[in-house]
């Protein structure tokens, strides 16, 4: 069982810049591939970023690429999505969560999830 707590969310202008983090309890979590996914309002929720367990390779979609970086302490069991350049199109709840794959964009091959953190882009 693995328990995930994002946090770091806010409002924020546009072209600014939010780190989130997500803390993940338990003993396992370098067990697991973790991802970002992210759900605004009236729409399904899509992949973001992706990072394998060892932190050493990393996936990203295409709106995140080159201005999403994400990172994993597995000393601390955290994940952290780093957002830059954000535009009102990036306000949604960002959730991270946890997949026994070596990584996936599919939201039904993460088997753990966080409640998720509000991100508002104010243009």
């Amino acid at each position: 069982q693995v328990q995930l707590v994002e946090s770091g969310g806010g409002l924020v202008q546009a072209g600014g810049s939010l780190r989130l983090s997500c803390a993940a309890s338990g003993r396992t979590f370098s067990s697991y591939a973790m991802g970002w996914f992210r759900q605004a309002p009236g729409k399904e929720r899509e992949f973001v970023a992706a990072v394998t367990r060892d932190g050493a390779a990393q996936a990203y979609t295409d709106f995140a690429r080159g201005r999403f970086t994400i990172s994993r302490d597995n000393a601390n069991n955290t994940v952290s999505l780093q957002m830059n350049s954000l535009t009102s199109e990036d306000t949604a709840v960002y959730y991270c969560a946890a997949t026994t794959t070596l990584w996936s964009t599919r939201n039904n091959d993460y088997i753990y999830w966080g409640q998720g953190t509000q991100v508002t882009v104010a243009s």
